[in-house]
Order: structure tokens, then sequence, then C-alpha cells
């Protein structure tokens, strides 16, 4: 998947035209912050991992981390992440560029609460050089999250 699949997927709602595509690359939370001038915590961070055999995504504010021990309780899994070179066969964005829409229809998104915070935030547009700014209520709207979780540390 691409920047024109989440362009596509978006079309639908009349937001296509929310996605920018930038000059730099915008691969990891401090490029994206970076690149935005924003801060670290305003970049929604799509993180992935296999729980009983099965994708999830979840998304995360930029300056958490997963809390093993909240992941745990949570999914009755340790947290096992998806190997670098199989993401884009398992979620439909390659690594630097997951985002939750336009994926593969098996994967399940969970937001994270630590999104909760913020007005807004930044999310991967499907590129490494392209983003899309969303409200919370957009992100949870065009996401289509399973659920509202609590697995982030500082």
């Amino acid at each position: 998947m691409s920047v024109e699949n989440v362009r596509q997927f978006f079309k639908k709602y009349h937001l296509e035209n929310r996605i920018v595509e930038h000059e730099n690359i915008g691969d990891t939370v401090e490029h994206a912050a970076e690149l935005l001038k924003c801060e670290i915590k305003q970049i929604a961070k799509s993180m992935t991992f296999i729980v009983a055999e099965n994708p999830i995504l979840i998304v995360l504010a930029g300056d958490k981390k997963v809390d093993n021990r909240k992941f745990k309780s949570t999914y009755n899994s340790r947290p096992k992440m998806i190997p670098f070179d199989q993401v884009a066969d398992r979620i439909g964005h390659i690594p630097g560029a997951v985002t939750p829409f336009a994926i593969k229809s098996d994967v399940k998104v969970y937001l994270d609460v630590s999104l909760k915070r913020f007005e807004t935030v930044f999310a991967a547009g499907g590129s490494t050089n392209s983003t899309i700014e969303l409200s919370i209520d957009e992100l949870e709207n065009y996401a289509h999250p399973l659920d509202w979780v609590d697995v982030g540390k500082d």
C-alpha cells in the first residue's frame, strides 16, 4: 500500500487533500516531529505486533513506549513485534510509513489513551514522507479501532 492507497481511503470522507507529502523523510517520530515542527508527543506512532498469530496495530503518542506488563494484561500475551521485513506483508505499509488507514483487513487497530491529551495529532500518510493531521475524534472515526487501550509508558 502507499500514500495513494491512503489518499483513496480518505477520498470517501473528502479528506484526501489533507494528506501532505513532504520533501524530507519522516520515518521516525523524531524525524516527523522535526519535519512538522511539532513536539514528538504529537506524532501518532503506529506500532505493530502479533497476538495469537494475528496482526494488531496500536497507535500511541510519539513520546510513549509500550509497557510490557500493561500489554500482557490487555492482550494476555507478551508483546511480539512484527519483524521489520514482514511489516509490509502483514500490515500493508512499509516500516516508517505505517498508519492505521488503508491497512489489510485482518489487522486489528487499537488507540492508546496517551493520545487523548491532544486536540490533534499527526499520523503517517502511507509513505515515509507523508502525513495527515487529524483531531482525536477524526482519528477514532477513521482508524476504526476495536478499543481504546492503556499500554503506554514514558
